[in-house]
């Protein structure tokens, strides 16, 4: 089977086989609470290659400046650092696999006592690398103390650089709403919106109607805490409705088609990263061309891949303008979430701008 194009008041879909990815707002929960306390971002989050990466590779360095004070010459200072490796990469790697484990109940804990807890981790930790050590009776006066000692301070240091790590997530998850929200806001947005509702209320009840409901969508999405990512099925939902609104404005100008990918569907994705990309390519692809613009949202899924893409042409003598306040906002926001498993690029070639984003599945 090959996939089909249907008509929908979102544009035009190119849906797989498999069946159509469908929008489900629910427009009956309540706006959120501003005395309820958001949940707290986890701080114990070491379930990502780069930070298990950069957590070896530091405890490394320092082992290896440590062994420089006892090495004779070059030779006994990698004799000596391969034995400490043999026991701290183990220790390292049980260290970040418990704290990845148990990083929900630790988050229950005061922040004094997640230092705590993430210290004491580093004493086992270094204990368990003295063990090794111990074991294969390479040492003769084994040191305990000390082992425990280099292991807390180790630790403290990678807590510390978690902490830093989960700091960097809440004002930018913030910005983002606050953005999204002085964006749905803008006064010739919202009039051109409430207009086009007021145009459509005589003749076309129902559209006029949908119009109301994908803005209040867009308002609900930008002032809920939906959390550090989301599914990008939910993220192409609300680009839905924001196309949808600037549909009935530009008519035949926007020409919108979608190529969705259900098996890529629940890919996570940082909230409110793809209607910036959609909105951008309305503003720069669509209003300055009296002729409108094709906008192309793809979606795929290859391997442990999914590769998003959003696509506009351009008029001619525009280019791509702005100040990429918008791109680097997710660029950001998508290194926090996924750090290294995830790649971004924006390109201009041929009249065509893309931006193209990879996530894990």
């Amino acid at each position: 089977m090959t996939p089909q194009t249907v008509q929908t008041r979102f544009g035009t879909s190119t849906l797989e086989p498999t069946g159509p990815l469908r929008a489900s707002p629910d427009l009956t929960l309540p706006l959120p609470d501003p005395q309820v306390e958001q949940a707290p971002v986890l701080i114990f989050d070491a379930c990502h290659v780069g930070v298990i990466l950069r957590a070896v590779l530091f405890v490394q360095v320092v082992l290896a400046v440590g062994v420089m004070f006892g090495a004779a010459n070059p030779m006994d200072w990698l004799g000596r650092l391969a034995l400490m490796t043999g026991a701290s990469l183990p220790a390292t790697l049980a260290w970040l696999i418990a704290a990845c484990a148990l990083k929900k109940p630790l988050q229950l804990l005061s922040r004094v006592g997640q230092w705590t807890g993430g210290i004491a981790l580093g004493v086992l930790a270094g204990l368990y690398g003295c063990g090794i050590l111990a074991f294969i009776g390479v040492a003769q006066d084994v040191p305990w103390l000390a082992s425990a000692a280099a292991g807390a301070l180790l630790a403290a240091a990678l807590v510390a650089a978690l902490v830093w790590r989960a700091a960097g997530k809440a004002p930018a998850s913030a910005n983002a709403r606050l953005a999204e929200l002085q964006s749905r806001i803008r006064p010739h947005f919202l009039f051109n919106t409430l207009n086009s509702a007021i145009a459509l209320v005589r003749a076309e009840p129902a559209r006029a109607e949908a119009v109301l409901e994908d803005l209040s969508e867009l308002f609900r999405s930008a002032l809920v805490d939906r959390g550090d990512s989301v599914s990008l099925e939910q993220e192409i939902a609300l680009a839905q409705h924001y196309l949808a609104i600037e549909q009935v404005r530009f008519g035949a100008r926007l020409r919108v088609h979608w190529v969705l990918d259900p098996h890529a569907s629940q890919a996570k994705v940082p909230p409110l990263l793809l209607q910036p990309l959609v909105e951008n390519a309305v503003k720069h692809g669509v209003e300055p061309s009296a002729e409108g613009a094709e906008v192309k949202i793809s979606t795929q899924r290859r391997g442990s891949t999914v590769v998003v893409k959003v696509t506009n042409t351009v008029p001619a003598g525009h280019g791509a303008k702005g100040h990429g306040v918008a791109l680097r906002n997710v660029h950001d926001r998508l290194r926090l979430l996924h750090d290294v498993q995830t790649a971004f690029r924006a390109t201009m070639v041929d009249g065509v701008y893309q931006v193209r984003i990879e996530v894990p599945a």
